[in-house]
């Protein structure tokens, strides 16, 4: 659940600044309602640590014992010798790329010492080239070119002329290097020295991993610290601070408040608020789909919904259906096994792919697909697990293809009525208890989204309806949402009503929408055929090896199926999060654009 939120107040007297801050980071409660940015040294040295941490992470062994924790005297003479050899393995990095380009290009011409050709007369001015042999030729035919042929470097002649080609002859020319051979190669030999002396500081610096990460977590410490400190408002010898607490830490901030002699002011939020963060409240069923929304970067507004358990229910759900391969889902389950053998800890991520590793295996068995293999129907115990009329094999059953298709295509749409109609009680719900007559719009969005599910079954499926009843219902709804769409506790009766009326041609388009947010859900069909097709056709395509090709077509069928399970996850990505964060959230009007709460804490301690 969202958690309410209060707005606060804090005054103190400026000489107990330091006193005021260190008690809220302590008290790790506090959101800031406007943060200004930290000390740019302390960023610039929070990002340098990040850098070197994952730098150093590549000369880590795995094998080497971690040291102890440096003091800050001996992390920062580390830490300066670090980023100093970092910095110079990169100069000298870029310089040994230079110089092995450089010998590359006069490689061809051999071993000379440039200081020779400046000892020549200023007035022979020599340029040298290289050209092909019809150029050459051209070049020899030319009176005014005075040049004088040597070796020929890379099938191309070479020549040294007095003064510049005619650029009628097309031709490379050779700039003379400032250093020759046997020096760039010296230099080469000193650089590769000094990268190992680099290499070998950042391999010693590697044993103090954990040192950098503490450091890292009292650099962002700091610089949280010096946000805070740069927000304070001041005047007349006091400073204050505005923000948020969540109500059910109220009474444990006015105990610390009183403790330290603060002046406070504290409030419900406003609902027209737009800084006011959101908290979610996760219990251990729906804790399991906070990573998804970590990864997503999705908050809900402070007064928009909680959809954490539905989200979780009909994710579960679709994923099983756009994967739907139950010998899939055994892998993930082997390899969620695997992970938490190694991690030696069972965490949200963990338990979350254990339901949808089972949520795909018991889809994949009730449609009778494990790794595309008709082969599985074969098997007794497989074969019984099946529902005919959702199998994948209709044909040991009995049952026409185009039967068990319009089956579980009337299943999707199912779904999709099933997850879209509990948008509207939802809606309803809530709006009743505010006492906000707009209810009734969300009623005829429930009305028009459940008959609009019938034209979808005789359009798709040509499943008999009656059009009269049905445009009759839908046209219900409509009317429910012309007059009461606009409705508001704010607004009079006549007032709402003016406003709906504005929206006529907007929900004429909007009901247009809920058609297609109904047909959507065949993606859900449309997707998990498309999975199923591809495995058969590798599966096809490895039977046809045998004898000693058969470890070729073993190849075949492996990297096939990786391929269709990426394939699985990013059709998950595209199509069963959008069900969810669109068609869903939409009908319940969700924007999605909530602050998540961020307080104000020493990150070193458990939040």
């Amino acid at each position: 659940m969202i958690e309410k939120m209060k707005a606060v107040c804090i005054v103190a007297q400026d000489s107990r600044k330091e006193e005021l801050l260190t008690t809220l980071r302590d008290l790790g409660i506090l959101h800031l309602a406007e943060k200004k940015s930290a000390d740019s040294h302390l960023l610039e040295r929070f990002s340098m640590i990040s850098r070197l941490l994952l730098e150093l992470k590549d000369y880590a062994k795995e094998e080497k014992t971690e040291n102890e924790i440096l003091s800050d005297d001996q992390f920062e003479t580390m830490y300066q010798n670090t980023v100093s050899a970092l910095e110079r393995k990169s100069t000298l990095q870029n310089r040994k790329t230079e110089l092995l380009l450089e010998m590359e290009r006069i490689k061809p011409w051999g071993d000379f010492d440039p200081e020779q050709l400046k000892e020549l007369p200023e007035h022979l001015d020599l340029h040298f080239y290289r050209l092909e042999k019809k150029e050459y030729k051209r070049a020899k035919q030319e009176e005014h070119v005075k040049f004088i042929h040597l070796a020929s470097v890379e099938k191309m002649e070479t020549i040294a002329v007095l003064g510049k080609l005619d650029p009628s002859i097309r031709a490379i020319e050779f700039v003379i290097p400032e250093k020759g051979l046997p020096q760039l190669r010296a230099e080469l030999t000193e650089c590769e020295n000094e990268i190992s002396a680099c290499e070998q500081i950042l391999t010693k610096a590697s044993g103090h991993l954990k040192s950098y990460s503490a450091q890292l977590l009292d650099t962002q410490n700091a610089a949280a610290y010096s946000s805070v400190d740069r927000s304070l408002e001041r005047d007349s010898g006091l400073v204050w601070l505005t923000g948020y607490i969540p109500a059910t830490d109220e009474e444990r901030f006015c105990i610390t408040a009183k403790e330290h002699n603060w002046a406070w002011a504290l409030n419900d939020v406003e609902e027209d608020d737009p800084n006011v963060p959101t908290k979610i409240r996760y219990n251990k069923l729906t804790s399991l789909i906070k990573p998804v929304f970590d990864i997503l970067g999705t908050v809900p507004g402070y007064g928009e919904y909680d959809i954490s358990f539905w989200f979780l229910a009909f994710f579960a759900l679709f994923f099983a259906m756009i994967i739907g391969d139950a010998g899939y889902g055994v892998l993930f389950l082997v390899g969620t096994v695997v992970m938490n053998i190694k991690m030696k800890k069972v965490t949200n991520i963990a338990l979350l792919l254990y339901v949808l590793s089972g949520a795909t295996i018991i889809w994949g068995a009730l449609t009778g697909t494990w790794f595309g293999l008709e082969a599985a129907m074969n098997v007794p115990f497989l074969k019984a697990l099946v529902i005919p009329q959702f199998a994948n094999y209709p044909e040991y059953f009995g049952i026409t293809s185009t039967a068990t298709q319009n089956n579980v295509m009337e299943f999707c749409f199912s779904i999709g009525v099933i997850q879209l109609a509990l948008a509207c009680i939802m809606n309803i719900k809530r709006k009743i208890s505010q006492k906000n007559l707009s209810w009734l719009s969300d009623l005829g969005w429930l009305f028009a989204i459940g008959a609009l599910y019938f034209v979808v079954l005789y359009l798709v499926i040509g499943q008999q309806i009656s059009l009269g009843i049905v445009g009759g219902i839908v046209g219900l709804g409509f009317l429910l949402v012309v007059f009461f769409g606009g409705m508001d506790p704010k607004k009079t009766f006549a007032q709402g009503l003016k406003a709906g009326l504005g929206n006529t041609f907007t929900v004429f388009l909007n009901t247009i929408s809920a058609f297609g947010n109904v047909m959507s859900y065949i993606r859900l069909f449309a997707v998990g055929m498309a999975s199923l097709a591809i495995a058969q056709s590798f599966n096809n395509m490895a039977s046809g090896f045998s004898g000693a090709l058969v470890i070729v077509g073993a190849v075949i069928m492996i990297v096939g199926h990786v391929l269709n399970i990426v394939m699985g996850f990013l059709s998950v990505v595209v199509h069963g999060v959008r069900l969810n964060l669109l068609e869903f959230s939409g009908q319940l009007g969700m924007e999605w654009s909530g602050i998540a709460y961020d307080p104000f804490r020493d990150l070193k301690k458990k939040k």
